[in-house]
This record gives structure tokens, C-alpha cells and sequence, in this order.
């Protein structure tokens, strides 16, 4: 390399943006994930022995995937290549595996490919990858912010060791930021310096992402005088408000918390989850929907006003929207959540369901049928029918052929009188 090419190459990484010259170089100036590259653990020994294996990393965006690759690509005596799958097509990557073979053959070297964005592979082109990661002509390493158990075909997630990566804590995020302010390859040649209120405004408000902080620290230091620091005003300008992730994983994942929350009658942590959806910007009526739902499921006939107030919301989101329809979606999840609980009515259906699905099934009785026809009441059909209100709202007749008990009330709320009346009547002599 000449003076020329050199001088063009030092432009060209001071140009980079602050996440990408502060790039780990190695394992120990890499910040957090210590629960997968701590001392002595697995991932950890591989790379620095170098005896790799097919992987894939999973976690949100700026929490290290690509950094401890280029790390590995770093310290590997294998051939590495670099794929972006956006952009990459399957004749990519058969000239990939061609590589490989012929390096493999002429210098016995491996070759690791690394793919980002993995989850952005059709299966077509994962299936190509398929027999030479298993051959062991390629070693594959993933990252994909996506669950590689539903967007990665099941044979390459079996053949790979799947490592999953975190958000950064903000004390992590606080110590790269404080570095990159100090190191030549980042901001140190502008001697600036931080108040701590902005470092932990753009360790928090970075929710976990060390791209976004560093990238908003350099935004901030950028406008600095020589000598100044970066004020919580500047901090949170640079960073303006706080993105939170939310992609078809975090939309599965967060509802899941939500109904799970108001199932298990915490109100809080179910209007925590419904504030983290309505600020990520998710569909207020998907979110009604499942209130609706869950007041059915899970509390049923213990507390029947709860799908009332339940309904009323979704009707009330449908009718004003947002920013108000946060106000009844809170009132009716809460109300959810507090409600005694019974999923006996949930059961019962499917119980019944599961009867007419496999069972024989039963033939309507004929003194339940409804007789139009002189016909149909010379042939008896209607004949023996007692009609409940001319015996104070209840009369021992059968209403099946072969009587089963589907729903089993509970003790809860409303459902424990239920219960009470059910075991009184359910001991009454048929008639029929």
C-alpha cells in the first residue's frame, strides 16, 4: 500500500460514522453479552481457539452481532466472506461455495460466511446453503434480529448453535460512550467531555442500542467547542425521543406478556405492556380485540360485566381513536386483571367441541324439536316438551340423549353461586 492509497484509507474510515470506528478490534474491548462471551464460556473458548462452527446470532438491532463478527473475522485463520441477504441472490452464493470448495482443495482453508440479516433469506436460497453447511465446506454465521426458530428453516437452525444476544444495559452503553470520547478512532481528538445527566440520557434513551447512543454522542459532540461537554439538553436533542423495537417478534412476544398479565391479575405490568404497544404504534383495535377476549377466556362467567366493559372499549376505541382511546383500553385491561378468574366457560366448549368432533354424534330429542306441521305432530315430534316458565324457570326433562357434564364452574366471584345452583339442579331426576 503507498502513501496515496493509505492517506485515502485513513479519509475514508474518518468518515465512517462513530458505531462503526468504535468497532470492537477484539474480545475484550467488546461490551456487554458476558452471558455468552464471558471468561471460560463456550462461545468465548471457540473464537479464541479458533475452532468454529456454524452459528446464529439472534438479538435486537446494536447489541453486537456484526461487531463480534468482523471480531472473529479478525482473529480467524479461515477465509471470511461478508453477505448482506437484502442484497445477495442465490448465484451469490453458489460463487461463495465454489470459492470455498477451491480453497478448501488447493489450501486446505476453511471458510466462514457470514450473512446478515440471515432472517431476509427465502428458503430457497437458505435451502442452498443447506448441504455444504452440513458437509462442512462452509462454516455459516448468521445474525438476524428475527426468532431463527420461525424465520430460518428448521434443518439449518439444527445443524447451527444458536447464541442469543441482549440489549445493552445502560451502565454497558454509559461505558462505550465514555470511551469513544476518549479513543483517537472515535472522539478523542475533540478533548469533549459529558455531563452525567446527558451520558445517562443517551445510555437510557438508546433502550439498548449502542448504535443509536454513539451515533447520537457524536451528533452532540460535533457542534462542541473545543474544551466543552455535552449537556443533557444537547444529549437529548441528538437523540430526540426514544425508538422503542418493535418488530413482528416484539408485536407476538408483548401481546403475550399482556394477556398473561391480566390473566394472572397483575394490573400493573398489564398496563405497562399496553403503554409499550399504543408507543411503538400497534393497532388499538388488535389490542381491544384481545381484551375482549381474555375477559371471555379467562374470567368468564366469574365476573360476566368484565366482556361488557370489555366490548364497550372496543366499540369506544373504534368510535374516538387515539390519542384518548388509551384512557378505555387502560380502564377495561384493568378492570380485566382485577376481575375474579374462571376459564370454565372456555373449557367447556372445547370439551363439547372435542365430543362433536370424535363422539357419535347425538340426534336432537324429538320433544325438543320444533313441530310446524300437522305432519310433524301426528309423528310426536314436540310431544313431551315442558315449557320452563310454567315451572319457575326450571323442569327436570333431558336435553341430550346421552347427558355429559362440559361446564365445571368454579369458586370464583360470581361463578361459586353458579356453581351452587348447577350442583342443586344437576342432582334433579330426568323426566325423559
Amino acid at each position: 500500500m503507498d502513501l496515496f492509497e493509505a492517506g485515502n484509507q485513513e479519509k475514508r474510515f474518518a468518515q465512517m460514522p462513530l458505531a462503526a470506528r468504535m468497532r470492537p478490534r477484539t474480545l475484550d474491548e467488546f461490551y456487554g453479552q458476558a452471558h455468552i462471551l464471558g471468561r471460560e464460556k463456550l462461545l468465548r473458548r471457540m473464537i479464541e481457539t479458533d475452532q468454529m462452527q456454524s452459528l446464529i446470532f439472534w438479538g435486537p438491532p446494536g447489541c453486537g452481532k456484526t461487531a463480534l463478527a468482523h471480531i472473529i473475522a479478525e482473529q480467524t485463520k479461515a477465509r471470511f466472506v461478508k453477505l448482506n441477504a437484502v442484497i445477495a441472490k442465490v448465484d451469490d452464493l453458489r460463487q461463495v461455495i465454489k470459492d470455498a470448495k477451491d480453497n478448501q482443495s488447493l489450501y486446505s482453508q476453511r471458510t466462514i460466511v457470514f450473512v446478515d440479516e440471515l432472517h431476509r433469506f427465502n428458503k430457497a436460497q437458505q435451502d442452498a446453503l443447506l448441504p455444504d453447511v452440513e458437509d462442512g465446506t462452509i462454516i455459516l454465521i448468521g445474525a438476524t434480529t428475527q426468532n431463527p426458530f420461525h424465520s430460518v428453516i428448521s434443518a439449518l437452525v439444527s445443524r447451527s448453535q444458536v447464541f442469543r444476544f441482549e440489549s445493552l444495559e445502560p451502565d454497558a452503553i454509559a461505558d462505550l460512550l465514555k470511551s469513544a470520547l476518549i479513543d483517537d478512532r472515535g472522539l478523542g481528538r475533540l478533548r469533549a467531555g459529558i455531563e452525567a445527566d446527558a451520558l445517562s440520557a443517551l445510555a437510557t434513551l438508546a433502550d439498548g442500542d449502542a448504535r443509536k447512543a454513539l451515533n447520537a454522542l457524536e451528533l452532540a459532540a460535533t457542534a462542541l467547542a473545543p474544551g466543552q461537554s455535552i449537556t443533557q439538553s444537547m444529549a437529548e436533542e441528538a437523540i430526540q425521543s426514544k425508538t422503542v423495537v418493535y418488530d413482528e417478534n416484539d408485536h407476538y412476544d408483548t401481546i403475550s406478556a399482556f394477556i398473561k398479565s391480566m390473566r394472572g391479575s397483575d394490573p400493573d405490568a398489564a398496563v405497562y405492556w399496553l403503554a409499550k404497544m399504543i408507543y411503538a404504534g400497534e393497532d388499538p383495535a388488535f389490542i381491544a380485540r384481545r381484551i375482549v377476549i381474555c375477559a371471555s377466556e379467562d374470567v368468564g362467567n366469574a365476573d360476566p360485566q368484565a366482556l361488557v366493559v370489555a366490548n364497550a372499549a372496543r366499540e369506544v376505541v373504534e368510535f374516538v381513536g387515539l390519542p384518548e382511546a388509551r384512557i378505555p383500553l387502560s380502564q377495561a385491561a384493568i378492570y380485566v386483571a382485577c376481575a375474579p378468574k374462571s376459564n370454565a366457560s372456555y373449557l367447556a366448549i372445547d370439551a363439547a367441541l372435542a365430543d362433536v368432533k370424535q363422539a357419535p354424534t347425538q340426534k336432537v330429542p324429538d320433544h325438543l324439536k320444533n313441530a310446524v306441521t300437522a305432519g310433524e305432530k301426528q309423528m310426536g315430534i314436540g310431544k313431551g316438551y315442558q315449557y320452563a316458565h310454567n315451572h319457575g324457570g326450571y323442569v327436570a326433562q333431558s336435553h341430550m340423549p346421552e347427558p355429559k357434564i362440559y361446564y365445571r364452574p368454579t369458586e370464583n366471584g360470581m361463578e361459586k353461586k353458579i356453581k351452587e345452583k348447577l350442583s342443586q339442579l344437576r342432582l334433579a331426576p330426568d323426566v325423559m
